[in-house]
């Protein structure tokens, strides 16, 4: 778990601290060096980065070919870099991977919170989906323009009974997929902004059209 201090410290101060913890729980990893790799709809296994330079050749190697997300975020290591010589040891500094993932987050979820018209608890959860594969509605959000300045819906407690416990399978689903910077399949998997189809689930939306 991410310490509550460097949330506060790094992250976007557009977005309340509420929302940053629940997105890095489902969207992001522990480990500010893991590195995951996804080629169309699979994950490539990759040897566990030990130390940061490790990681960064990693990425190096496999950005350009294959869609990486980096770090305590799970950042898109490739996003507006034309050479893997632009590629930066800061996306794999905690602080900085979070300034940067929160702020990118941030605009995404604007962008859903706008097409809902409104601060409803369901874009937060389409946001997070939309950071994963890189779309919603058709749209590749990491290219879209900023929509500005808006309310955003933050998550609700959960009562204590249906808090996570420790070593549940709950816990494991949302943040053991990606522990240890090795990755595995799941239905979550990142897909190419620029390949991938549309998979926003918007089943539970009634009254609009998909």
């Amino acid at each position: 778990m991410i310490d509550a201090a460097l949330i506060q410290q790094c992250a976007d101060p557009g977005l309340k601290p509420a929302i940053v913890e629940k997105f890095i729980a489902e969207a992001g990893s522990s480990d500010p060096l893991t590195v995951t790799v996804g080629a169309g709809d699979r994950v490539v296994l990759v040897p566990k980065p030990r130390t940061p330079e490790e990681a960064l050749a990693l990425i190096r190697q496999h950005v350009g070919k294959a869609v990486v997300r980096v770090g305590v975020t799970q950042y898109p290591a490739g996003l507006g870099v034309a050479d893997v010589s632009e590629l930066k040891p800061e996306l794999l500094d905690a602080c900085a991977n979070i300034r940067i993932g929160t702020t990118l987050f941030g605009k995404v979820y604007r962008i859903v919170t706008k097409w809902y018209g409104s601060a409803v608890d369901e874009a937060l959860d389409d946001s997070i989906y939309a950071w994963k594969t890189g779309y919603f509605e058709g749209r590749a959000v990491f290219s879209e323009p900023d929509p500005g300045e808006m309310s955003l819906a933050e998550p609700k407690q959960a009562p204590p009974e249906l808090s996570k416990e420790p070593g549940s399978s709950e816990e494991y689903a949302s943040e053991g997929a990606l522990a240890g910077g090795v990755s595995v399949q799941r239905d979550t998997l990142p897909g190419d902004p620029n390949k991938a189809a549309i998979r926003i689930d918007l089943s539970g939306i009634g009254g609009r059209s998909p």
